[in-house]
């Protein structure tokens, strides 16, 4: 790294600060705080969604995968353009409509609208849990990538990741995660994409990477039940994580909503398909990295010319930051809505829940911050959580938005007992029981919440207000007048 390429990252991370502070000065409202207004176009919508769930773990873990497994590490990122396409379609739409007519600003709103207290209750703890373990994890990366980089020391490197990305988003909120995501979906995807030629060259042609060994090029050897298991957890996280509702509330029409989720989708696929290839060139060019070395950025810091160096590590870190910032204003939203209005004090003031909005989110960064340091290998803690919310919440969430017969008691019992399947079933998984419990954890949470479900909404009873609420959720969804 040269002094150009080390100054590059300098005024990325002093921007990124900078942009927080002028979208402090343009917030008017816990409504721009949380969802940019419910204005937001297509374009902007597609960058949300690509800098949030494209992030650190994505590049890095794909272009790794791909050096120590070859073309199989497409699935990492390749499932989240197939689950981002099945939101969009399914019920972006619907999402925008009923978040626009109740106000909501939450998923976890949106399940009490549908359900009752409970549900929301439960809801909610899922998705805090979530938000604090995915913040944490990039934060980890952002503080390994930056050491790695600038040989500050790892202490110091974090710190500054940390300090960066929970002010920026402390202060400016949603807005400033637009504004700031505008640059880094840019930063990422010129930085991918480039890698490419540049690999190439390196490695003497596109085509040299058949030298590798065949098994690089099997579809499967990362082992098709753990594919399998991977891609239905992926596709499933879409549609309970609080992230997504709040990019469809945050559009500016059911339309736009839908588009921008497509948009998306499709940009993502050569991205998956890029950062696989620059994984297996990298083997070609460096054949004895030690286990878990970042792939990715040893092959920028071996072939990238200085200057486009520089900018190319600005778009990875900038994947880093921009899959944390969404992760602290949904943490940040969940305390302020779903705690503190909800339970506490439902009265209170637009000028308190937007000074409790920065308090929360700086929170948020802070408690992921703590977990980060203390804990560095954090993936287990990310899985379990992420493997929460889509087996436990996945029914109740889906099929409230389409079934009249799904009741409260239902949805709050499945997420519980799935919940507790599946931290128990992780548990003995750990203490290296075997057997029946090899099988990965997602599979029974499933079972579990699907089953209670079901069974409890078939032969159970829905009150009188029950079914009226049902009712009225559910014909707003299904609207017809938009704007296009």
């Amino acid at each position: 790294m040269t002094t150009i390429d080390l100054g590059l990252i300098g005024i990325y991370l002093a921007a990124m600060l900078a942009i927080g502070f002028y979208a402090n000065r343009k917030d008017k409202g816990t409504e721009n705080y949380y969802v940019g207004g419910r204005k937001q176009n297509s374009v902007t919508i597609m960058c949300l969604w690509v800098s949030c769930w494209i992030g650190g773990a994505s590049v890095i873990g794909t272009s790794t995968k791909g050096y120590d497994m070859g073309i199989t590490a497409v699935w990492y990122v390749g499932m989240t353009a197939v689950g981002c396409l099945l939101f969009s379609l399914l019920l972006s739409k619907k999402i925008k409509r009923i978040g626009d007519k109740l106000q909501h600003i939450t998923y976890p709103e949106f399940i009490e609208s549908r359900y009752d207290g409970r549900a929301r209750l439960v809801a909610t703890v899922c998705t805090l849990f979530g938000m604090i373990g995915v913040t944490a994890s990039q934060l980890v990366a952002a503080g390994e990538i930056l050491n790695t980089l600038t040989q500050l020391g790892i202490g110091k490197s974090f710190l500054i990741a940390a300090v960066v990305l929970i002010a920026y988003t402390a202060l400016g909120g949603f807005m400033a995660i637009i504004y700031t995501d505008w640059v880094q979906v840019g930063l990422l995807v010129f930085g991918i994409l480039v890698g490419v030629p540049f690999a190439a060259r390196a490695t003497g042609g596109i085509d040299a990477i058949r030298a590798l060994p065949a098994s690089y090029f099997d579809l499967g050897a990362w082992g098709w039940p753990t594919i399998i298991a991977f891609a239905v957890s992926t596709v499933l996280s879409f549609f309970t994580t609080m992230d997504s509702y709040t990019r469809c509330i945050s559009a500016k029409t059911p339309a736009v909503a839908r588009r921008g989720g497509i948009l998306a989708a499709l940009l993502i696929i050569p991205l998956a398909f890029c950062s696989t290839y620059e994984g297996m060139a990298t083997k070609l060019l460096i054949p004895e990295l030690p286990e878990g070395t970042n792939a990715m950025t040893n092959l920028i810091l071996l072939t990238f010319p200085s200057g486009i160096k520089g900018i190319v590590i600005v778009g990875i870190l900038a994947a880093i930051m921009s899959s944390g910032d969404i992760a602290i204003i949904t943490g940040s939203a969940n305390i302020t809505y779903d705690i503190y209005q909800r339970y506490i004090n439902s009265n209170a003031s637009e000028q308190r829940l937007s000074r409790l909005g920065i308090a929360a989110s700086a929170c948020i960064g802070i408690t992921s911050a703590l977990i980060a340091w203390f804990m560095q290998d954090i993936m287990n803690i990310l899985f379990i959580t992420l493997t929460i919310l889509s087996a436990g919440l996945f029914f109740p969430t889906v099929m409230g938005f389409v079934w009249k017969r799904g009741n409260s008691q239902a949805a709050f019992y499945s997420i519980l007992v799935s919940t507790v399947t599946v931290i128990g079933w992780y548990i003995c998984k750990s203490m290296g029981l075997g057997g029946i419990f090899n099988v990965d954890c997602l599979w029974p949470g499933l079972l579990a919440s699907g089953t209670i479900y079901f069974l409890a909404s078939l032969f159970g009873k829905q009150s009188e207000e029950e079914r009226i609420r049902v009712e009225e959720f559910l014909a707003i969804g299904k609207t017809q007048k938009e704007s296009a």
